[in-house]
């Protein structure tokens, strides 16, 4: 290896493989110690590998590390630019000018190596932080644990994924839903079915919503069992009392079913239910109740029941209740001279799988009697099956909406009807309501009456205005979960509200169907509503 000056102003480096020294014309031999070279090994053994720099650019040995980049575009330099001949250098330098052009072109490419040098560290250290940061920001929030999931772990994740799905309120009552889940699977004990029930009653607790709630097997089969039609309990139906009062503490009777025990013990809409076999009702709540009051036929249960300011402890015997969700009957009202009219009546207690057709037959059976108008009694029915009502909503419109489905951001869907399933749309129709009257049937009322369909006459109903599905899950057990608030046709929205009527009733009114056929057919009872009442705003 040797060094020579080809200039005053260049330094000419000869790399021999074989330590050859090569020397061009009138050249002269610089000092070892003024600058660092390092041996490239070229392509060709036999080649003789040339390269120029300014002789100002020459580096001191305690600056080699900080330059080490330098040679590595030397030996890119020496690969394009290698000679496969031993080159003799002409006194007329017109190679010599060739490769002074190289030598510009590699003065800058040093120079840019060291700025390329700088920046390309920095930017890999902003690399490293943004990934750092990243990766601290996404991994609380994964979707997906790291951990592998227990059979418990599963089947609280498909009642979370339940929620996150159908839940109305999409802020989750203020919370991260996602970031729940994740506490929750880390903290905690899911261990046995037990723990996993408790883990998830824990995490619809923080919704702060009384109707959204956890059934064990047993409580959603009896809550199926009760929209299906046949149920052993004392025929009560129950819900939380904040709908008109939210002072008051306890379980509100919604109705008692005409002729079960309930209602043969005087029970009546508005009561209080304070204890059942001497267990509290203040933190109860309604499915852990339904339970309570149900159970073998024949045996007994014990209530403490509070009306108005009377507390009295009643011991009813459970029935099989068979929940016949329609009565319907002919009731003749004075007319014109001798001429008497005749008005349909039909009582609907619930609405269960077997609603709209029962409603249905009742019509056609009607007709047959001649009567040219309906009274629809909803009076202490508290609700059921939200399908149901609406079909039968859609039995008496022509066209219109029945109701709107809201969320928390608003309209989310519009249920109408276009009158392809109106059996009824065009005779008279009055529709008689009370406290009593709950859920699906003050969907039914109020569509009813914003449609300008019916006459409601009684008092104010109960004010639900909320929507339940009830899902099941993979084990048998199930979730009542509230999907949906809802507005009637003149975006009224009903909850803890309820529904006023155009028309009040007699106090002394009364609701079963012989007693109001003594009413509207006997000017001298007290209670007389004549037709006009009946049909007219």
């Amino acid at each position: 290896m040797e060094v020579i000056s080809s200039s005053s102003s260049t330094i000419s480096v000869f790399i021999s493989p074989r330590n050859n020294l090569c020397f061009a014309p009138h050249s002269k031999a610089v000092r070892w110690n003024s600058l660092l070279v390092r041996s490239v090994k070229p392509r060709s053994c036999s080649s003789l590998t040339c390269v120029s720099i300014n002789a100002r650019d020459s580096l001191s040995p305690k600056k080699a590390d900080e330059h080490n980049s330098f040679f590595w575009l030397v030996k890119r330099f020496n690969n394009r630019f290698a000679f496969h001949h031993v080159v003799l250098f002409r006194r007329n330098g017109r190679l010599l000018t060739k490769l002074r052009k190289h030598t510009i072109s590699l003065r800058k490419l040093v120079k840019s190596s060291e700025k390329l040098k700088d920046s390309f560290h920095d930017f890999c250290l902003r690399i490293a932080l943004g990934m750092m940061l990243f990766m601290a920001i996404a991994v609380p929030v994964s979707k997906s644990p790291s951990w592998a999931l227990t059979e418990e772990n599963l089947l609280f994740l498909e009642a979370w994924r339940t929620i996150d799905r159908a839940y109305v309120d999409k802020s989750f009552n203020g919370q991260s839903w996602f970031r729940y889940r994740e506490n929750a699977l880390r903290n905690e004990p899911m261990n046995n079915r037990e723990q996993t029930y408790a883990a998830i009653k824990k995490m619809l607790a923080t919704l702060d919503d009384p109707f959204t709630r956890f059934l064990e097997p047993d409580k959603f089969k009896s809550l199926r069992s009760g929209t299906q039609g046949a149920l052993t309990g004392v025929g009560l139906s129950i819900g939380y009392p904040t709908g008109n009062d939210g002072a008051l503490s306890g379980l509100m009777v919604i109705s008692a079913s005409p002729g079960g025990p309930a209602s043969r013990a005087a029970i009546s809409p508005g009561d209080l239910i304070l204890a059942i076999d001497d267990t509290g009702t203040e933190t109860m709540d309604i499915y852990d109740a339904a339970e309570r009051l149900q159970g073998p036929e024949g045996s007994e249960v014990l209530l403490k029941i509070q009306s108005g300011s009377e507390i009295k402890q009643l011991s009813l015997t459970r029935e099989n209740i068979s929940i016949n969700p329609v009565k319907s009957r002919v009731c003749e009202t004075p007319g014109m001279g001798n001429a008497a009219s005749k008005i349909g009546y039909i009582k609907l207690t619930s609405f269960n799988q077997n609603a709209s057709a029962a409603v249905k037959e009742a019509i056609e059976t009607l007709r047959r009697d001649n009567v040219d108008g309906f009274v629809l009694d909803l009076r202490n029915n508290s609700g059921g099956l939200f399908p149901e009502g609406i079909e039968i909503a859609r039995i008496w419109l022509n066209k219109g909406v029945i109701v709107y489905i809201c969320d928390s951001r608003g309209v989310r869907d519009v249920i109408d009807t276009d009158g392809t399933n109106a059996i009824a749309p065009s005779e008279p129709l009055a529709v008689l309501v009370n406290k009593g009257t709950a859920s699906a049937s003050e969907i039914l009322a109020g569509a009813l009456k914003d449609n300008k369909r019916a006459v409601l006459l009684g008092e104010p109903t109960f004010g639900k205005g909320k929507i339940q599905s009830v899902f099941e899950m993979s084990d048998g057990s199930g979730l009542a979960v509230t999907v949906a608030r809802y507005e009637t046709p003149d975006h009224i929205d009903i909850n803890k509200v309820g529904i006023t009527p155009d028309h009040p009733l007699p106090a002394s009114f009364p609701k079963d169907g012989d007693g109001f056929c003594g009413c509207v057919g006997d000017p001298a009872s007290g209670c007389f509503v004549n037709r006009v009442g009946l049909f007219s705003r």
